[in-house]
């Protein structure tokens, strides 16, 4: 007559309790609760599948670490994928109180405008970054203020463009 279950996990309990429990303590770091907690799982699912361990009757222990080896690898794997996160959810991050950015821009800019026309140049350099006015710029480059402002819509365009080539695009 087969032993009932409550024999066979009293047997079992008898008999690898005390490895078990050593074992799923060097598991867990010297964590007593949490190796509690695995050697109590461990025990829960070798309840489940008795007759798998009637099967393997030779390497139960074996069985057993395998199991509690197991728990903690999950868990392991579960607390790291909790962890980790999209960065898409993140949403904009906060500013960084230094000019890094800003400098990085400027070089870039910079970088453009030596693609553009000694013209084109000189209207963007005096209309944006000095912020004369049109007429300003007119006398100062004896030019119509006409020509100031075409030459500011073309000179734009093809800061857009190169901008563009470098990388940086809207």
């Amino acid at each position: 007559m087969a032993e009932s279950p409550a024999a066979v996990m009293r047997q079992l309990h008898d008999e690898h309790a005390a490895a078990l429990w050593a074992f799923c303590l060097h598991l867990t770091g010297n964590d007593r609760a949490h190796a509690e907690d695995v050697a109590q799982e461990t025990l829960l699912r070798a309840w489940r599948n008795a007759a798998v361990l009637e099967e393997s009757r030779g390497s139960v222990r074996s069985w057993l670490f395998t199991v509690a080896r197991n728990i903690v690898i999950d868990e392991w794997r579960s607390r790291r994928a909790r962890s980790e996160f999209p960065t898409d959810d993140l949403g904009e991050l906060p500013a960084v109180d230094d000019r890094t950015d800003e400098l990085l821009l400027s070089w870039v800019v910079a970088e453009a405008l030596s693609h553009l026309s000694d013209d084109h140049r000189s209207v963007l350099l005096e209309c944006y970054y000095r912020g004369r006015s049109v007429a300003e710029v007119a006398r100062r480059l004896g030019i119509p203020e006409g020509t100031v402002k075409s030459r500011t819509h073309y000179a734009l365009r093809s800061l857009r463009l190169a901008l563009e080539e470098l990388g940086v695009g809207a």
